[in-house]
């Protein structure tokens, strides 16, 4: 199906059906990377049969993903593990391993010492941390995982095949973040959100159901942090019945004049950048005083160079991601402007936990579970 969608899609070449190879526009590196790209090969691909660490690398780090989340991500089998030909990656408690006076005493040095063990991300404490009653460590263990060693890739055609987790303020994300940051730190090197979505199966923002039954793809894109020019680059898909109950075919059509977004062979959505490139797709062009960091690039600049694929569920947070005003069954038990957030979700556990299911099926319900993810070329 996926191979077929990239065709009907007047991307790929049919004559790659034979046996010559087409040169393709798509380039790759890393360790799984194939030799020779032909226009429409299979350049990567995974169906979980078993758990490729050589495909996958794990973050460990307490960072928080740039949102002071609530996750430590780590490389444990109770967070991510393949069964039955599905990758899982869950929640669970950081009290089940360390007890629950730890995060408001404990000492947390997750450095280690084999090169799979090593701190990923030490921004923000996040390779050593010390839990107060104000500020407790993080409260949940969770996984992301990534082909940056693996499988970097330019142009090409992206599907997942993926069910999403349910249980409140729980954020699953399958996405794309550049291999070697040409145009400066994030977002000048741009970053392709697949789809993210937010676990709450009965969220309401204005009436409007936020939760599960969202599923949103994002370009991130701008000359610094503060200059961001996502807005324009945004969309989602609803379905009423949730992103939860079935597995969903997530896809990407990346090529050299667009990027195409779509779920089950229906696009979502796509960015066309004209001749001033995302420069101008962004409006950055209107102030004169900054600098363009892709003005030596080509028009698809910065999404003109090699990214690499990330999987993973965060929690929480305090980005706005989940906004304060939100009617839930139970209220959320943070505010994106305390300096004690982390602490306030896990006093309101009472409440979300139980939204989680982590005694049924092995977490099932809470998982992020994907049954394959695959890359053609272009």
């Amino acid at each position: 199906m996926g191979w077929f969608y990239c065709v009907v899609t007047g991307v790929l070449a049919l004559a790659s059906l034979g046996a010559a190879c087409t040169p393709s526009v798509t380039t790759v590196s890393g360790t799984h990377a194939p030799a020779t790209v032909c226009s429409g090969d299979l350049i990567f691909s995974d169906d979980f049969n078993e758990f490729d660490l050589e495909k996958w690398q794990h973050e460990n780090t307490l960072a928080g993903g740039g949102h002071w989340e609530f996750q430590y991500y780590n490389n444990n089998r109770t967070n991510s593990f393949t069964n039955n030909g599905l990758l899982h990656i869950r929640p669970s408690l950081i009290e089940g391993q360390f007890g629950s006076p730890f995060m408001t005493s404990g000492h947390l040095n997750i450095e280690g010492g084999a090169p799979a063990d090593r701190c990923t991300d030490p921004r923000w404490w996040g390779c050593e941390r010390t839990g107060s009653t104000t500020n407790i460590l993080n409260p949940i263990k969770s996984a992301r995982i990534r082909t940056v060693n693996s499988f970097s890739f330019r142009y090409g055609c992206v599907e997942v095949r993926a069910k999403l987790p349910a249980g409140d303020w729980l954020w699953p994300a399958i996405w794309l973040r550049p291999a070697f940051n040409a145009y400066g730190t994030w977002p000048a090197s741009g970053e392709i959100d697949l789809v993210e979505s937010r676990g709450n199966r009965d969220m309401l923002l204005n009436d409007v159901h936020i939760g599960t039954q969202e599923a949103r793809s994002t370009l991130h894109y701008g000359p610094y942090s503060a200059l961001n020019g996502w807005e324009k680059a945004h969309w989602l898909k609803r379905n009423l019945e949730g992103y939860d109950t079935q597995f969903h075919r997530y896809q990407l059509i990346w090529a050299p004049d667009f990027i195409r977004f779509s779920i089950d062979d229906e696009e979502v959505g796509r960015a066309v950048p004209g001749s001033g490139g995302f420069w101008e797709f962004g409006g950055f062009n209107t102030n004169p005083n900054i600098e363009n960091p892709w003005r030596f690039g080509s028009k698809m600049a910065p999404f003109d160079q090699k990214f690499y694929i990330i999987m993973n569920v965060a929690v929480g947070g305090v980005s706005g991601y989940f906004p304060d005003g939100v009617t839930n069954p139970t209220p959320k038990p943070w505010l994106n402007g305390s300096p004690t957030a982390a602490t306030d979700f896990w006093n309101g556990r009472k409440d979300w936990l139980p939204t989680w299911n982590l005694d049924v099926n092995d977490g099932e319900d809470a998982s992020l579970q994907v049954d394959y993810v695959r890359v053609w070329a272009l």
